[in-house]
């Protein structure tokens, strides 16, 4: 049977499903490659190795050794398929031939095109000629002023090498001839010191021997100067009381200390004493290497509980030493321009004690206001001021973890990023807030203060300079706050509205400041008069307060605690009130009636009667030198 393809449907799946053409082709492709002397046993080999490794696994050169395998490319799946007519595919002889003679026309096609172009290009061999001279000759240009550029370039570097090597020796010969300067009036005043030393050694020598071996006092051709100077008095600082010792040291700074350390051993052991190690000031300090600060920070980390940093140039590595302190409760890192995220990430992770964090005027981002709540759980006293890389998102921060709920004074100058959402996140993150300070900040509005207020009722002192946008409205969402001290500078839009209800509101308040507010009048004077409790009022260019304001407010009792009373440039107060005022104000320490036009000599011997007064300022006034003291 030539072919199976006119044979039952049974008996062609028999032979598809038991892979019959498959195992024919291996066993025949083997036979044709390996040429065994007994066939028969090769077959039954080769029948047997198929049955080992299952049909699924047949190939077609399965019986075939691996190093007589033929490296060629079959076209199709099996050939015998086609020989048994066991294939369903549509690809019959005469498809295959008209499928090669369409391949062989596209070949003549592809290579008859090959053919033209290169004929045409031949065709064309001299233009393509003069183009291609053309172009060599223009790179032929170019390489020659690429070759005299680097000549010239290379005289050029070396004229600059030979001036800079010229300079440095120059320096070089200047700084030799400095030294030897130098050294020469050094070794100079080293012999004058030398025979000073010599000669002092000779006058004491010659007074022991004069006192042992003839027992007779000093000649009084000899002055006590040059007694004093000849024989100095030898003391020793460390018998003194160690109290001493202290009162004595801390007014050294850090250098003095190092410098003290190097004298001899017995200093040494003196400033090794642990209290005089609790406070390090930096910032006054300068040039000190930073291997200096590192080491001197690791040696006491365990003493160290204040470091001020402020203004300090010393690299980042520098402040890094910082966590080696396990015990620091205040640290000053303002104006440190090295400063970092990641030098703020080690002191946060080795220094979680700290109470006060001064970073105002930093760089410091929303990375660092991350860290703050993570780590310093205890933190009392933070300042921000001037830190304008952080977000109303770095605010956000301070709520998570511990969060930092026990924050008391909180200091945002100059953060004019900060906007309404950011003051209410600081509401929601530190409701314990009693004390803020926000100065230098003229986006900050009366809902600033608003939303700021409504979560943070513990709030006792509020500083508000250069702020002008605040109101009326904002003194008035305080008086849910028991406020005690309160300053306000430069304000245009505070009133005496503000004043109008303060006995009631601000019951507890001590301290007013309203430097500069020129809308305010006599009424707020006379709203003032009822607290009893203030004690310091300033009223520095509130131009519109006279006499009668401030007669009505000495009449009443905030008169009798008052002990400061700034009243510069209010020019329209007179003799009259002045003698008011040293008649109520008995316990008054500081007056200031600085540019007080009206005030004259009559007010002064007034102001004399007051024995309470420590300082008083009367520039600008009219009042005459024959006035008593």
């Amino acid at each position: 049977m030539s072919s199976l393809r006119t044979a039952s449907p049974t008996l062609r799946n028999y032979f598809k499903e038991n892979y019959i053409p498959q195992v024919c082709e291996a066993l025949l492709c083997g036979l044709f490659v390996t040429l065994p002397e007994d066939p028969l046993r090769y077959l039954e080999e080769m029948i047997i190795y198929i049955i080992q490794n299952g049909l699924e696994n047949l190939l077609w050169d399965m019986c075939i050794d691996p190093s007589m395998k033929p490296r060629i490319r079959r076209l199709s799946h099996t050939y015998l398929e086609q020989l048994f007519g066991l294939d369903d595919q549509l690809v019959t002889p005469e498809l295959m031939i008209k499928a090669c003679t369409f391949y062989t026309g596209h070949l003549v096609k592809n290579h008859f095109c090959n053919w033209k172009e290169t004929a045409i290009l031949r065709a064309n061999q001299e233009a393509l000629l003069a183009e291609k001279m053309k172009k060599a000759i223009a790179h032929y240009n170019f390489r020659c002023q690429k070759s005299l550029f680097h000549h010239w370039y290379s005289y050029v570097e070396n004229n600059k090498e030979e001036l800079i090597r010229s300079l440095l020796r120059m320096q070089q010969i200047f700084c030799i001839h400095r030294q030897k300067v130098i050294i020469a009036k050094w070794r100079e005043r080293a012999k004058q010191k030398s025979k000073m030393r010599e000669d002092n050694l000779i006058l004491k020598h010659e007074l022991q021997l004069r006192k042992w071996k003839f027992r007779k006092p000093i000649s009084p051709e000899r002055s006590f100067s040059d007694i004093a100077i000849a024989v100095p008095i030898e003391f020793d600082i460390s018998l003194l009381p160690q109290r001493a010792i202290m009162q004595i040291f801390l007014y050294l700074s850090f250098r003095d200390m190092i410098i003290c350390g190097q004298v001899n051993h017995s200093w040494m052991l003196m400033i090794q004493r642990s209290f005089l190690w609790n406070a390090i000031d930096f910032s006054t300090t300068k040039n000190v290497v930073d291997k200096c600060v590192v080491t001197t920070l690791r040696k006491w980390r365990l003493n160290v509980l204040r470091l001020n940093f402020q203004g300090c140039l010393f690299q980042s590595k520098t402040l890094r030493a910082i966590s080696h302190c396990k015990n620091l409760q205040e640290l000053n890192v303002s104006d440190c321009a090295s400063l970092t995220d990641e030098s703020m990430r080690h002191i946060s992770e080795g220094c979680p004690e700290v109470l006060y964090l001064n970073l105002s005027n930093t760089t410091i981002t929303n990375r660092t206001m991350r860290l703050l709540p993570r780590h310093f759980h205890n933190l009392q006293n933070l300042s921000l001021a001037y830190c304008r890389k952080f977000t109303d998102k770095g605010l956000q921060y301070l709520n998570l973890g511990n969060g930092c709920h026990k924050l008391i004074y909180l200091d945002l100058s100059g953060c004019t990023q900060i906007s309404v959402q950011g003051f209410r996140n600081i509401a929601n993150s530190c409701t314990g807030i009693m004390h803020l300070t926000i100065n230098d900040m003229p986006t900050l509005t009366d809902n600033c203060v608003k939303v700021l207020v409504e979560k943070c009722p513990r709030i006792t002192s509020v500083i508000f300079i250069g702020s002008p946008h605040i109101s009326d409205c904002a003194f008035k969402a305080l008086s849910t706050c028991n406020l005690r001290k309160i300053r306000f500078e430069g304000n245009k839009r505070i009133t005496d509205a503000c004043f109008k209800y303060i006995d009631k509101n601000y019951p507890s308040i001590n301290h007013i400041y309203m430097s500069n507010c020129r809308s305010l009048t006599d009424s707020s004077l006379k709203s003032l008069s009822p607290l009893k409790q203030l004690i310091v009022l300033n009223l520095t260019n509130c131009i519109r307060i006279g006499d009668s304001g401030l007669r009505q407010f000495l009449d009443g009792p905030a008169s009798m605690k008052i002990r400061e009373l700034n009243l510069t440039n209010c020019s329209l107060l007179g003799d009259i009130s002045i003698m008011r005022l040293s008649e109520r104000c008995l316990n008054l320490h500081y007056l200031s009636l600085r540019n007080c036009e009206h005030v004259t000599d009559i007010g002064v011997e007034c102001i004399a009667n007051m024995l309470s007064l420590i300082s008083v300022d009367l520039s600008g006034t009219l009042i005459s030198n024959e006035t008593n003291d």
